[in-house]
């Protein structure tokens, strides 16, 4: 085809009419797609317009709320921030140091297990992880008593890791979080390739050298996955840290602000309210610093 015929096409097409796409066509081919998001979003937003309004409430309680921003006021922050009774700044540290001391031993704790699975030959390996996935589908709720029994024991030889101990209740998450992060953590370790560590092992590369040199640089993502979801569940749970922790001083946020609902005769909403949406900032913000991380290491992970 010469040159000339290259232009005559050109400026046929060019003088060709363009087809306008009709609503209908435009819906069928992607419109549906942005009535699903919207609808998803405002499933989604809808019940947190809800907190934002009942914290922004004065009067503590949950009538009116169905008539949302009717009255805007910031007692019920200054009325949480305080009052003796209920400490929610110290409440709020607790839980900071909680999470963060769990998500990091948790972190490296699920890393060297999957490495461990992923990259050496054992016996038992196979045993070990159908072993996890099988501990995993058992709640919680049904190791309460035993892990209180257990811990009391413990506090009575060592005070500093029984009840009412935050490295206590650190002990107990990292004893629960391993194998559902081990898990999540083998599936992305599979996908870099072995021919790595056999090159770092022809230059005289030990395992641990091989981990904390080149293997953690390649899994960031998972890393970082695994450490916000397991912040948000040392934010969000109740159960352990109640049974664990006694006095207020100790206690974190998930039991504190429940304290504020549980009487009967007057529960404070609006104080919750305010509380839950002080204590969401920091995931929120630790959310958006990984989020850049969090789809590769979610899809990655569970390639295999």
């Amino acid at each position: 085809m010469t040159t000339t015929d290259l232009t005559h096409l050109r400026n046929t097409a060019r003088r060709a009419p363009h087809r306008r796409r009709t609503a209908g066509r435009w819906f069928v081919d992607t419109g549906w797609r942005h009535v699903v998001a919207i609808a998803v979003s405002v499933f989604a937003v809808f019940p947190l317009l809800f907190v934002v309004s009942s914290a922004l409430n004065p009067n503590g309680t949950l009538t009116g709320s169905n008539a949302l921003f009717s009255r805007i006021g910031i007692d019920s922050f200054w009325r949480i921030l305080s009052d003796p009774q209920n400490p929610y700044l110290r409440w709020f540290g607790n839980t900071l140091l909680v999470a963060g001391v769990t998500a990091v031993a948790s972190t490296l704790m699920g890393a060297l297990a999957a490495y461990a699975f992923s990259r050496m030959r054992f016996a038992g390996r196979r045993f070990g992880l159908i072993t996890i996935v099988v501990i995993q589908m058992f709640p919680q709720l049904l190791g309460a008593v035993a892990i209180f029994l257990m811990m009391s024991a413990i506090g009575d030889v060592f005070p500093a890791f029984g009840l009412n101990t935050h490295i206590g209740l650190i002990m107990v998450y990292l004893g629960g979080s391993l194998g559902v992060n081990t898990y999540l953590m083998y599936g992305f370790f599979n996908t870099v390739p072995v021919e790595i560590d056999e090159a770092a092992k022809i230059d005289g590369a030990g395992h641990a050298r091989i981990f904390f040199t080149i293997i953690l640089r390649l899994v960031a993502p998972i890393l970082a996955v695994v450490a916000l979801l397991s912040v948000i569940a040392s934010f969000s749970e109740y159960l352990i840290a109640s049974v664990l922790l006694i006095d207020p001083e100790n206690q974190t946020l998930a039991v504190g602000l429940v304290k504020l609902v549980s009487n009967p005769r007057y529960a404070d909403w609006s104080a919750f309210s305010a509380g839950a949406i002080m204590a969401a900032i920091p995931v929120v913000a630790l959310f958006l610093a990984l989020q850049r991380y969090i789809v590769g290491g979610i899809t990655a992970g569970a390639v295999k």
